[in-house]
């Protein structure tokens, strides 16, 4: 099989011609860690079908997590 000498050629010309791109790294900072935050745990529960999508509902109409939602009703009952 014989190599074309011309096609090396433009294929060389093109790299040359051509700027390599760089990539572009996007940089986020860091949230810093809240002092005053207590230390959590894991709490893994089964709980009715439609409790949780009225959670999710309550959640999105008050821009509040499932977590935050479970952990002000916790506190409530427990007071």
């Amino acid at each position: 099989m014989a190599i074309d000498k011309n096609k090396l050629a433009g294929m060389a010309n093109k790299l040359k011609s051509d700027k390599p791109k760089t990539p572009i790294q996007e940089v986020s900072p860091v949230k810093p860690k809240d002092i005053n935050k207590e230390d959590t745990a894991q709490l893994n529960v089964w709980i009715p079908k439609g409790l949780i999508k009225k959670m999710k509902i309550h959640g999105l109409e008050e821009e509040l997590s499932l977590k935050d939602i479970t952990i002000k009703a916790l506190e409530a009952y427990l007071k």
